[in-house]
């Protein structure tokens, strides 16, 4: 009997679905499927990343189009449509419009993978969970925000060029909300097991979760036509990486909490357990009450978000 290889579909052939297809299909995480409403564009993409498997010698299969068809029996469904930021607007400012556009995504991905992870980079990140949840059926289990692991990386990132060390020795991660009001966690970051209040003065630190939170912005500004994707990418891709090959690994992502952490029915950042299920477990941190506070902030954001929506009757 031959074992079916996994299949990876992506929905927006965007910069962000395009370098997701990109990173799934060089990792070799199984066949690559890459949707778009444009579905000559998702095809070209597609093809020419196909074409680059010989130079690169990776074996994935990758087809691109409009037809929801194609993405049949996928073990993990990424969806990225929707409008990108501008200079000047919020992640919120894309609710009522990419709230539609996930809804249709949601529905036509269930429809043709009933027993996918549906994993959510669209933004408001936490909202578009939300959306996602209604409208595939699924539950928590296989609803997932990635936001965490590229909040994470981008934190993890400012620390070892502050401190002039390789980024493989930091290990740090990002709670709540995909926003403004995000709750990087200094006190649990370490670099190389030495924790990073013992290298850092408090405001350096600071000053890094304040940049970790404005990361998002930052690269909107320089770019000016649009919004960060390669480590967006990269972030949805480790995500799918640990499901289809059953990693069990703790990542930071948007999941929908029942009561973790004080906080119910509100999709919200925290550490969790991924593997083939999806979220397999989530950790109980200890927060103290200057993180709990700044958490419940963060989860307040969400919601006012998502009933926003219900005014809308999105």
């Amino acid at each position: 009997m031959t074992m079916r290889r996994p299949k990876i579909s992506v929905i927006g052939a965007g910069f962000v679905g395009s370098t997701c297809a990109h990173w799934a299909a060089s990792k070799e995480l199984g066949d690559v499927v890459l949707i778009d409403i444009n579905g000559d564009a998702a095809k070209g993409r597609a093809l020419d990343l196909f074409e680059a498997s010989p130079v690169e010698g990776f074996d994935s299969t990758i087809v691109g189009g409009s037809d929801y068809a194609m993405t049949e029996n996928s073990d993990v469904v990424i969806i990225t449509a929707g409008l990108p930021r501008k200079p000047g607007m919020s992640r919120d400012d894309l609710l009522s419009t990419n709230a539609k556009i996930v809804k249709e995504c949601a529905t036509q991905s269930a429809k043709y993978s009933p027993n996918s992870v549906l994993i959510i980079v669209s933004n408001p990140l936490d909202a578009m969970c939300h959306v996602a949840m209604q409208a595939s059926g699924f539950p928590r289990e296989r609803v997932l925000g990635m936001a965490g692991v590229l909040d994470g990386a981008r934190f993890r990132s400012f620390i070892a060029m502050e401190l002039g060390v390789s980024v493989e020795d930091v290990q740090a991660f990002v709670f709540g909300g995909h926003g403004d009001t995000m709750v990087p966690m200094p006190r649990y970051v370490s670099v190389g097991g030495v924790p990073l209040m013992q290298l850092l003065p408090k405001e350096k630190i600071d000053a890094l979760v304040q940049r970790t939170r404005q990361g998002g912005a930052e690269i909107v500004g320089l770019l000016k036509t649009g919004s960060a994707y390669y480590a967006p990418a990269a972030s949805a891709v480790q995500m799918a990486e640990a499901i289809v090959r059953d990693k069990k690994r703790y990542l930071p992502c948007a999941v929908l909490l029942k009561g973790e952490y004080g906080v119910k029915d509100l999709f919200c950042g925290v550490v969790a357990k991924l593997g083939a299920k999806g979220l397999e477990g989530i950790p109980q941190l200890e927060l103290n009450a200057e993180e709990k506070a700044m958490f419940d902030k963060s989860a307040g954001a969400v919601k006012e978000l998502v009933d926003a929506m219900a005014k809308l009757g999105l």
